[in-house]
């Protein structure tokens, strides 16, 4: 083998280091731009569930929306003091209970 030969490997390896690198970045940004979703979605489902205590569906959905999200479901318990919610922000769906019970 020819140190002509042994320079192109070298280059070769240098870009398959470079591809790898990039996919990785890339799958990396990708799963944590769920999990920052995710995040945000629980934030504004205990919002909107805290919310909805005492100002009911219309304030569930101005939280919901305050924190960039969609009030997808909404129902309150048997008891009036008790409100779950669902809502969704990106790809990512959250929900919360609240209760107003000691």
């Amino acid at each position: 083998m020819s140190g002509r030969d042994r320079g192109q490997a070298a280059v070769l390896v240098l870009v398959l280091a470079t591809v790898l690198f990039v996919s990785m970045s890339a799958a990396l940004v990708e799963v944590g731009g769920r999990v920052i979703d995710r995040t945000r979605a629980q934030t504004a489902a205990d919002a909107a569930a805290l919310g909805a205590i005492i100002g009911g569906r219309e304030s569930a959905e101005t939280l919901a929306r305050r924190h960039g999200a969609t009030l997808v479901s909404f129902t309150r318990g048997p008891d009036a003091g008790r409100v779950t919610v669902v809502v969704r922000l990106g790809t990512a769906t959250a929900d919360a209970a609240a209760s107003d019970a000691p």
